[in-house]
This record gives structure tokens, sequence and C-alpha cells, in this order.
């Protein structure tokens, strides 16, 4: 079964899940419920569990709208709309009707407004002639990027396998050894055990024999007299 021990801060498990049998016995599976519930009761988590690292600094890449835009959400304001003054071609107001300059500035305005729109439909017109063909090298390097991916996952998981498929052969190996030499110790024990009883008898036998021997003694004396 499996088991711990701690030499100088370090755990080092000693178990062998591929070799150990019983964890499906009765009682198994209860003993490790317990074992989980007082670690979890031990384990008191704080509020923050990497308060032991140091903090890092958030604003290095905040650029000035970002930083605004987290004030506004700290404070609870509501997001701007969108403004639109810049679109609108309002013309001069009533007491403005005969000023040339107001009229040049709202003309001014209409051209930069159909200049912009202008420019609109070329960007349209470009996208139409080339964003397929743009799209179509996205996806095809989307796709190698996947394929790239895919190849490393497969070469990941192969090496998760080939290292449990060594991890389970180690541990076969060595379970074998240890089966091998539990065996040989009690072997020995029992030809100990064996040993020990032969000598136990031997020397109740020496005992009787003294004992039979310093009988005759005595009688032989007892008849001397």
């Amino acid at each position: 079964m499996a088991g711990t021990s701690s030499v100088a801060g370090d755990v080092f498990v000693d178990a062998l899940p591929y070799f150990d049998q019983g964890y499906d016995a009765a009682g198994v599976r209860e003993a490790a419920a317990a074992l989980v519930e007082e670690e979890t009761r031990r384990y008191r988590p704080t509020k923050n569990y990497l308060s032991y690292l140091p903090t890092p600094d958030f604003t290095t890449f905040e650029t000035e709208i970002m930083r605004n835009e987290f004030e506004r959400l700290a404070a609870r304001q509501p997001m701007e709309l969108l403004g639109m003054k810049r679109y609108e071609l309002p013309a001069p107001s009533s007491g403005q009707k005969n000023d040339i300059t107001a009229w040049q500035e709202c003309v001014n305005n209409s051209m930069a407004q159909l200049e912009h729109q202008a420019v609109r439909i070329e960007n349209l017109e470009l996208m139409s002639q080339y964003g397929s063909n743009s799209w179509k090298l996205y996806n095809e390097n989307l796709m190698h990027l996947i394929e790239l991916s895919q190849k490393e996952l497969q070469r990941v998981r192969k090496e998760i396998q080939d290292l449990n498929w060594q991890r389970k052969n180690d541990q076969m190996k060595g379970g074998a050894k240890l089966r091998e030499l539990e065996s040989n110790w009690v072997s020995l024990v029992s030809k100990n055990y064996e040993i020990e009883r032969a000598i136990v008898q031997l020397e109740s036998e020496l005992c009787q024999l003294n004992q039979q021997q310093g009988d005759e003694n005595k009688e032989n004396i007892r008849q001397d007299f």
C-alpha cells in the first residue's frame, strides 16, 4: 500500500500504484476519504492564496485611455455615448446667414464629410477586391497554427504515455524485486525460527541427559555405600 517518508523536509512517496494491491479492499476508500477530510480541516485558505508572491505592477502596460476607463468603471459612471456631432452638417445659425466665414466653415465641413465618405467607399471597394484573399491567407495561417498545435499536443501526449509506460515498467520491476526480497526474508525468518526450535529442543534434550546422568551417578554412589 502507499506510504510516505520525510527526510530533511522532503517528502518521498514509496507507493507503487501499478504494482500495489488492495486498493479495492473494504475500508480503503473510507480511510482515504478520512485522510482527505482531516487535511481539509487543517487547511485554512486565505482570501488571497497568492499573497506570498510579490505584487506585480499592473499599470506597466496601461495607456491613458485604459487608465481613464478603469477610473470610470471604479466610479461606476456610465459610458459616454458615441459623439455624432462630427458627422452633422449644420447650416449657419439665423444670426450668421450673411456671414461668409460661417458659410465657408460649413462648406469645409461638408467637403471633409464628403471626403470621409469617399474614403469609406474606397476602403469597401478594396475589401471587396482583396478582402477574400486576405481572409483566405488568414484562414490558411490559422489552419497551419492549428496543425502545429495538434502535432505538439500529440507529441506531449506521447511523452506522457511513454513516461507512464516507463513508470509502470520500473514499478513492476521494483515490485517484483521487493516481492523476491520479501519472500527471501520470510524464508530466512522461517529458517531462523526452525533453528531456534531445534536449539531449544537440543537444550531440552541436553538438560534431560544431564539430569539422567546425574541420577545415574547418584544411584552408583548409593550402591557403592
